[in-house]
Formats: structure tokens, sequence, C-alpha cells
């Protein structure tokens, strides 16, 4: 392959905030809100679910922006804690994010789109059109660089502006509900119930994906000054737009319509606009996971990349193209996506996937305060703001959601676990072949 040009395109705090903010806002928000309304009835507590799960996100990007800045490197989780724990510890973060993390997301979006569309066109088979819509969105991005970032600040744009539109004239149109947003002494009851520790894990996975432009870090301008910026701005922009949704949803449409419901966002446009604004809905939401499936697409493979860097085993996945895009790790994450989607499996790989990820960013953010003791001197362009209050808070409330997934889910965790375990395997054989050669 050719080496990179020297006017190789560079990601900008534009492009880099319009990831964060696509990786995050995807299939979480428009459908947890009807199962958390199984055992939460107080309006606070519903917002403050949110917005709890918002500041956990936010404390975990401060922590990541001084990690980021100290070591700018692509790769997020697997270079960080390489250095500052072991390799092999890198290693299974990047086993676990090659495999789940980013396969398995990007399979859930392209699926709900799939069904999405079909509540607009009925006679569409939303299958084919997930995997259609996959392959198209890697040609793109596998294609150009250049392209696939004004593709990504294009549709992220577009999804942010449909959601503000939403939010507006929902508050507009609505008909007030008869739900209480004000505390009171049952909205705090509820707040420390075992209930709102459940639906926490499942707002954290919509926040999930505020980490994502760490990944890449090698290809950001000025990374040092903004990268901090992006996590900054994408986590707080998407916290404001979270708690303002779900506002909206909560304010406008009957509790009784909403609870149980997976397509919340189609229930509320449904209530607020009549059945055909309700489709309509549903199609500019099919539209808008497009965002989502484009950034994990165009963020996962350089996790491939540069463990394939750093491992002879993997070495071929490192290769890039002339663009310098790495393609061969683009269409190995792209085949795990559309198995996903083929098989139908992927929702219970997603439940103990949780647990692992969880587990990791809990590590990452750990090894904030490790590589300050280990390595005091070391320059950071970036201090994390709060320190040592806000990574502590992150590793209290995430701590505290991993505490629960073991104790309610063991199943899932185990599952969990076995997959680190096999990446363990996977490390040490491809640590053995090295050595032989």
């Amino acid at each position: 392959m050719a080496q990179p040009s020297a006017t190789t395109y560079k990601i900008g705090l534009t492009t880099g905030v319009s990831i964060v903010v696509a990786n995050m806002v995807g299939t979480g928000v428009f459908t947890s809100l009807g199962f958390q309304l199984f055992d939460i009835q107080s309006g606070f507590a519903l917002l403050m679910l949110w917005a709890v799960g918002g500041l956990i996100a936010l404390c975990g990007a401060l922590s990541y922006g001084e990690l980021a800045a100290a070591m700018p490197r692509s790769g997020g989780e697997y270079h960080f804690l390489s250095r500052i724990y072991h390799p092999a510890v890198g290693f299974l973060s990047g086993w676990v994010s090659v495999t789940v993390g980013f396969a398995a997301p990007t399979a859930l979006a392209a699926m709900a789109l799939g069904k999405y569309a079909k509540s607009v066109w009925p006679a569409l088979q939303p299958e084919w059109l997930s995997v259609g819509v996959v392959l198209v969105l890697t040609a793109v991005h596998a294609t150009s660089r250049q392209a696939g970032s004004r593709l990504q600040v294009a549709v992220t744009t577009l999804k942010v502006i449909v959601l503000v539109a939403f939010i507006g004239v929902g508050l507009l149109m609505a008909t007030p509900q008869p739900i209480v947003f004000t505390p009171t002494a049952i909205g705090w009851r509820e707040m420390l119930s075992p209930a709102f520790a459940v639906s926490l894990v499942y707002v954290s996975y919509a926040y999930s994906g505020w980490n994502a432009a760490v990944y890449l870090t090698g290809e950001v301008t000025e990374p040092q000054r903004n990268l901090p910026r992006i996590l900054l701005i994408g986590t707080a922009a998407v916290l404001l737009l979270y708690v303002a949704l779900n506002f909206v949803f909560l304010y406008s449409t009957p509790v009784a319509s909403l609870r149980g419901q997976l397509e919340v966002a189609f229930v509320a446009a449904t209530q607020l606009f009549g059945p055909i604004g309700g489709r309509l809905m549903g199609g500019i939401i099919a539209a808008l996971l497009l965002s989502t499936i484009s950034s994990m697409i165009f963020a996962g493979p350089r996790v491939v990349q540069v463990m394939g860097e750093d491992l002879p085993a993997l070495a071929a996945l490192a290769k890039r193209s002339r663009a310098d895009i790495p393609v061969r790790a683009m269409l190995f994450q792209t085949i795990l996506t559309l198995l996903f989607i083929i098989t139908s499996t992927f929702e219970q790989v997603l439940l103990y996937a949780g647990f692992v990820l969880s587990l990791f960013t809990f590590l990452t953010v750990l090894g904030l305060f490790v590589l300050r003791v280990r390595q005091p001197d070391l320059p950071r362009p970036y201090r994390a703001w709060g320190y040592p209050i806000t990574p502590l808070l992150f590793l209290l409330l995430n701590g505290w959601t991993l505490w629960f997934i073991v104790h309610d889910k063991p199943a899932e965790s185990l599952y969990g676990l076995l997959t680190v375990g096999v990446g363990l395997v996977v490390y040490f054989v491809s640590l053995r072949r090295q050595q032989a050669t």
C-alpha cells in the first residue's frame, strides 16, 4: 500500500463533535423510555435519570480528554490501557470493541432503521434495507476520508436540526399531560430505588459513544487542543438534547400510551401530529439513524488498525489504502455487522456487552489516577476539570451500575467475562507466534 501523503485530510473540531453526537444519539433515546415507565412514574425521576446518565458521560469525557491529550494516538481504550496497565489489558478492551462494541450497535441501529422505515413503507424488507445501508456507507467511508467526514457532518447536522425542531414544535402543540416534573418525595424515593438503577443501565447505553473521538486521535487536527473540546461539547450537547426530548415525550403523550412501547418517538409523533405525522416521523428517524451507522463505521476500524500495528498476527488488518483509510479493518467490522443483522442474535450480545464495555471504561478512568501517580511529569496539555471529584464521581456511578449488573444479571455478566477470556487466549496465542518468529 502507498504511504500517506503529506496533505492527508485531518478531522477538525466540527467533524469530531459530529462523530461524538452521532455515536450517542441513536437507538437508545428512541426506544428505552417506554420500558422505564413500567417502574418509574415520576416525571422528575425520569428526567433526573437522563440527567444522571449524562453526568456520568460528562465526567467520563473530562477524564478521557486528559488521557487523549497526554497520549495522542488513535485506538481509544486499547491505546490507553496498554500504556497504563499492560498490553494484554489494552488488547482485551480492543477485542471487546472490535467484536461487540462497534459491530453490534451498528447492526442494532441498522435494524432499527429498517423497522422505522417499514412503518412508513410497509412493503419494504427491513433486513435487506439494513444490509444495503451498511454496505453503502462502508463504501463511502472506504473510498474517501474527506467524503466520509463531510457526510458525517451533514447527516449529524440534519439529525440535530430535526430533533430540536421536534422539541420546539412539540412544546407548542402538545396538550399537557398530568405528570409532575417538579421534585417530590415520591420522585426522590424512586431515584433511590432498584428500578432507577435498572433504568440507568439502559440510559448509559443510550449515552454510549461519548468517547468515540478518542478512537480517531491520530487523525484529529491538534489533538491535544481539540480532543477535550470535542468530547465536552459533544457530550454536553447530547445531555441537553436527551433531557429536552424525553420531557417532550412525557409532556405531550399519555404515559399509558408510552409504557412498554419500543418506538416511543413514533407514538409521541402520532399523538402530536396524527397518523400521517407519526409515519412521517418514523421515516425521519430512519434517516437520522444513518448518522449513527455512519459514525460507527467511521470510528470502529481505527481500533482494529492500531491493534494490527502492535500485533503481527493482526498486521494484515492494519494496512491502509492510498487514501490512508484502514479499509481491511473496515471490511472486517462490516462482515461482523452483517452477521449480526442476518442472524438477528445481536440483542442478546448487547445485554452482556454492556457489562464488559462499562468495565473497560471504568478501568480507563481509574487509569487517570494510576498515570498521575506513575508518571507525574508526563506532559498534560489538558487536565481533567474538577479532578479528582469528576473522575471519582464517574467511578462511583459506573461502579454502582457494574455491581448491579453482576447482582441482577449474573448470566449476562458471566457471558461477558467469557468473551474477555476468549480474547485473552487470542492475545497469548498471537504473542507466542510473534515470539516464535
